[in-house]
């Protein structure tokens, strides 16, 4: 319902025909904007916060992790670069150095001896002729210590035509200590001796032997033929 129109005018509409339905639409479209940004804010927070626990998060498991293996940076290096290991050593090694290191203790020793005035009282090292012209004496006298000793033996078989080495006062008591030679060792004296005399006999005319080292290879050819 609504009033009249004035004469040559336009019939306007009552204000209820056109407010009414406006209202409605635009609190629906309120209504929805509303929403839409509600939820918009909603998920702004959400991300907002995700965000915050995922960068104080990160900073508390890097800390854990440094103090959980706080030497794991050296224990890696350590790893990868591990001590060098010494080569073992040969046998031949050990025996040099062996005898290296026992050169070294005695010089040491010495050098001790020295400073403390005992070198002097210490007797001298008999030399390998001594042992063996004493080895001789011992088997002559029959001393209860005497007992044979190839090394001492040997000596005096290389050396016995040699004055120098075996004075004239022991050959005598060489040549009986000789007569006991049994086996391999008698066989090889009188091919000492043999060989000898065929030198002796070709260096008659040029360059003689000895005479003494002559009459000592005889006695012995002598002996034991």
């Amino acid at each position: 319902m609504g009033d009249a129109a004035p004469e040559g005018g336009t019939v306007l509409p009552g204000p209820c025909a056109c407010r009414k339905p406006a209202s409605e639409a635009t609190r629906r479209m309120a209504k929805q904007k509303r929403k839409v940004t509600e939820m918009t804010e909603k998920k702004n927070k959400k991300l907002k916060k995700a965000s915050t626990e995922e960068t104080l998060l990160a900073p508390q498991a890097v800390s854990g992790t440094e103090q959980a293996h706080p030497e794991g940076e050296a224990v890696l290096g350590a790893r990868q670069e591990p001590a060098p290991q010494l080569p073992a050593l040969t046998p031949e090694e050990k025996r040099v150095l062996e005898r290296k290191l026992k050169k070294e203790r005695r010089k040491e020793e010495r050098k001790w001896l020295r400073e403390s005035g005992a070198a002097q009282s210490l007797p001298a090292k008999r030399s390998g002729a001594q042992l063996a012209l004493d080895y001789l004496c011992g088997w002559a006298e029959k001393h209860e210590n005497w007992r044979f000793q190839k090394t001492r033996q040997t000596w005096l078989l290389m050396h016995m035509y040699d004055s120098d080495q075996v004075p004239d006062a022991l050959f005598s008591t060489l040549l009986a200590y000789l007569e006991g030679l049994r086996g391999r060792a008698r066989e090889l004296t009188v091919q000492k001796a043999e060989a000898l005399m065929q030198e002796v006999d070709k260096a008659s005319g040029a360059e003689p032997f000895p005479l003494g080292k002559t009459q000592r290879i005889r006695r012995v050819l002598q002996l034991l033929s």
